[in-house]
């Protein structure tokens, strides 16, 4: 049924991944899918913050979340070949661009309870749902 699942992680908060991962792992097992996982880095370049973080911030922070996502890919899936992304710029944007360009046909991901501040922004599992054609599976942490 799907042939491609894409898993977006934080890897600073455990509650992102702990429940998402297993479902995952369990769902590719089940479909014979190819397991992608991504994280995504904030993107400080726009806007006057730019101005506070050193010019290879961006760098230096990509490059620490690569070797974070293959520590945990390793420690999650050691017996799966998982293609790991790393991603800059808003977080829902890259969640979905990197479904599309991986031609991830499911997301994986976890989402807290909403509140009511998440029904005026909007939390990352709703503005992910909204842009991608990808069916998107919440798990609840």
């Amino acid at each position: 049924m799907y042939k491609s699942i894409l898993l977006p992680v934080d890897l600073a908060h455990d509650s992102s991944w702990t429940k998402a991962a297993k479902v995952a792992g369990q769902m590719a097992d089940t479909f014979g899918a190819g397991l992608h996982v991504a994280t995504v880095v904030p993107d400080v370049r726009a806007g006057l913050v730019s101005q506070f973080f050193p010019a290879d911030f961006e760098k230096n922070a990509v490059a620490q979340a690569a070797a974070g996502l293959s520590k945990f890919c390793k420690a999650q899936f050691p017996n799966r070949q998982v293609e790991e992304h790393v991603g800059v710029g808003p977080i829902y944007r890259q969640i979905a661009q990197i479904a599309a360009d991986q031609g991830c046909d499911l997301i994986v991901m976890a989402s807290h309870r909403p509140e009511l501040t998440d029904v005026l922004l909007g939390p990352n599992a709703d503005q992910v749902i909204r842009s991608t054609p990808a069916s998107v599976f919440v798990v609840r942490p």
